[in-house]
């Protein structure tokens, strides 16, 4: 995937960022960075394509799914944590048991699997953000985006899912993770510092 002379604003003549070339690679595990305003979540919407950037172009080629776990946990109040993960293999195809016990597997790689009877609304914030990245894995994404993932954790937690972002790259994954946290920052392979535009 790749990004040429990328530039945005909301008001004219007030650029967030521009002139920004990116080459994203499956191996690579990538820190978006910069003071708050720069951008950072602006930049995660147009990797995924939810708006045209004001300047440049971005070629998808060779992504299949895009998958977006927000800062914000959003999921369904009554659902269980199982559930919430295992029907991102069910619409990928797989049997209803194959996606529990695959589903309870990256609960397990989360530290999930205490809660994974609970519904959704009995979870901690610091659950319910975990379990969104559980569920956006589930979904098989070419290209992961993750908004201040450790924003709501303690730090034992947070290194949790930092270790777990960074492994993604070996799965054949683009993962992009903007972010204030310096720990998560030192976990990811490359920077994009947004405050250097």
């Amino acid at each position: 995937m790749t990004a040429q002379n990328l530039g945005h604003w909301f008001i004219r003549g007030r650029w967030l960022f521009q002139g920004l070339d990116l080459d994203l690679r499956p191996d690579r595990v990538y820190a978006v960075t910069g003071p708050s305003g720069s951008g950072k979540s602006t930049l995660l919407s147009l990797l995924a394509g939810w708006e045209p950037p004001r300047a440049g172009m971005i070629s998808r080629r060779d992504v299949s799914a895009v998958r977006w776990v927000f800062q914000n946990p959003v999921g369904v109040a009554g659902r269980s944590a199982i559930d919430h993960v295992a029907l991102g293999f069910v619409a990928r195809g797989w049997t209803r048991r194959a996606a529990e016990t695959s589903a309870y597997e990256l609960l397990e790689q989360f530290g999930l699997e205490n809660v994974a009877a609970s519904a959704f609304s009995a979870l901690s914030g610091g659950e319910a953000q975990r379990l969104m990245l559980a569920r956006g894995l589930a979904s098989g994404p070419g290209l992961f985006l993750v908004d201040e993932p450790t924003a709501q954790l303690d730090r034992p937690t947070a290194a949790v899912v930092n270790s777990r972002l960074s492994a993604l790259a070996e799965r054949g994954v683009i993962v992009v993770i903007a972010t204030h946290d310096l720990d998560t920052r030192a976990q990811c392979t490359d920077v994009i510092d947004l405050g250097t535009l």
